[in-house]
């Protein structure tokens, strides 16, 4: 039997809005066909016109409010619904909060078929503005102007940006300053299509305790144009800079970084601290974007660990070792597991600059690694594991499960992939017992939580 679809492309309707997606747009009804309404709110009863149908649902674009939700505010930011890097400026801070929380909840009932976790309210910021320690912009022109900003949502046009309001001010000041150097001395910036020119992306790194500040260029070109000019301007336009870099990258490719760096002035790193631990950190290194809320998302992961000073713990997908470290801090023994070379080297030293001599560090993929290591006779009593955003391949969670930990703590940044994997693990023996959602990425769509799951 063929569906009626209930609405047509180009026409308006006025759709009831029932809930929230995962990218932050809203999702309502309209004669109980499923419309996706960007900037929509929860409760809303919003004039649309229909942008793209397909056979089970419709996109629309928001034309009028005709009823608002107590929650909705005016955004921050001059460029917001141009710019494609924050998706809910428009909904107040209680609000993020609750959204977020209800990601995690739903993705749990619907994609993980538990209905019995307890999911806390999520932990937001005392600042959920400026966070972001790490900053990385395209550059680009529109006619003889230079841009650099956030891409427009599903785009590659650059919206030029001056005062993104959740970059932290240094990175602004990088950004402002990259932007005058290059009108000032003519260098060419990189065209996607052509495949011409020399400047692709500005990162900015502020260490947000030492305010150490660290610009990273990133050229299509080895050679820089004008780089002792360039070094001179940056070095008189940002008070605090104490690292200038270069990163080669001439591929043509969505990566912004390329294989190669250079030091073009001062040092290769910059400090930071995160609790009582300080980390060195370079141009490639993966550090937390927010640092005060990733202190926040480790407090909860250590806490839900349950240390006493004895137990044996392994963190898988370490990376630089940061949570490694904190978990060092109350167990006998940590170790830590990371496929990338780079990374490890990064937590060894940090571990060794922070004097842990508790954690041990070790290259390669968990599910080769974690084997050897119960053939060794190592047990451990806690796992804690924090994978990308696709989550754990199920041969990982297999083998968290084969070494019988009596709790895993499980940190992520995809409530979906989150879901998926604790379903996996109840299989395997493994209840969850509560979740905590942690606001890392305030006026965007995403949502970090942290689980404690326990061996049945």
């Amino acid at each position: 039997m063929k569906v009626q679809i209930p609405v047509i492309k180009g026409k308006k309707y006025n759709v009831e809005i029932v809930s929230m997606g995962h990218s932050g747009e809203g999702v309502g009804k309209y004669q109980d066909f499923t419309v996706f309404v960007p900037y929509a709110l929860i409760g809303e009863t919003v004039e649309v016109q229909i942008t793209e149908v397909k056979k089970n649902y419709a996109k629309g674009r928001l034309c009028q409010v005709i009823k608002a939700s107590p929650n909705r505010t005016k955004p921050q930011c001059d460029i917001y619904y141009k710019c494609g890097g924050c998706q809910l400026q428009h909904l107040d801070y209680e609000g993020q909060l609750q959204v977020k929380r209800q990601q995690v909840v739903d993705a749990v009932q619907r994609i993980g078929k538990q209905n019995d976790v307890v999911i806390h309210p999520t932990l937001g910021a005392n600042h959920p503005w400026h966070y972001r320690n790490k900053m990385q912009f395209p550059i680009g022109r529109n006619g003889n102007d230079v841009i650099i900003g956030c891409y427009a949502q599903g785009t590659h046009a650059i919206v030029n940006t001056e005062n993104c309001v959740i970059q932290h001010e240094a990175n602004n000041l990088v950004a402002n300053a990259v932007r005058g150097v290059i009108r000032r001395l003519n260098i060419t910036t990189y065209d996607e299509k052509t495949r011409q020119g020399v400047l692709r992306h500005v990162i900015g790194r502020v260490g947000i305790a030492s305010g150490e500040i660290m610009v990273v260029l990133v050229t299509s070109t080895e050679i820089l144009p004008k780089q002792e000019k360039v070094v001179e301007e940056l070095r008189r336009n940002i008070p605090g800079v104490v690292s200038i870099i270069q990163n080669i990258n001439p591929n043509h490719t969505n990566v912004i970084m390329g294989n190669r760096t250079l030091k073009l002035w001062g040092k290769t790193t910059i400090v930071d601290k995160m609790g009582e631990f300080s980390f060195n950190i370079s141009a490639r290194s993966f550090f937390q974007v927010n640092t005060k809320q990733a202190e926040v998302l480790y407090n909860k992961a250590v806490e839900y660990a349950n240390l006493t000073g004895k137990e044996t713990v392994i963190d898988a997908y370490c990376g630089t070792g940061t949570i490694s470290l904190f978990l060092a801090k109350k167990a006998k023994k940590v170790y830590g597991i990371e496929i990338v070379e780079p990374a490890v080297k990064d937590a060894i030293k940090n571990a060794e600059n922070n004097k842990v001599k508790n954690a041990e560090f070790i290259i390669g993929d968990a599910v080769e690694v974690m084997p050897n290591l119960y053939e060794k006779g190592i047990r451990p009593d806690v796992i804690v594991v924090d994978p990308p955003r696709a989550g754990c391949e199920k041969q990982v969670l297999e083998s968290f499960a084969n070494m019988k930990p009596t709790r895993i703590v499980y940190v992520s940044c995809n409530p979906a992939s989150l879901a998926r994997d604790i379903a996996i693990l109840a299989e395997l023996g493994y209840t969850t017992k509560e979740i905590q959602p942690v606001d890392m990425f305030g006026a965007t769509s995403h949502v970090e939580a942290v689980a404690l799951i326990e061996k049945k």
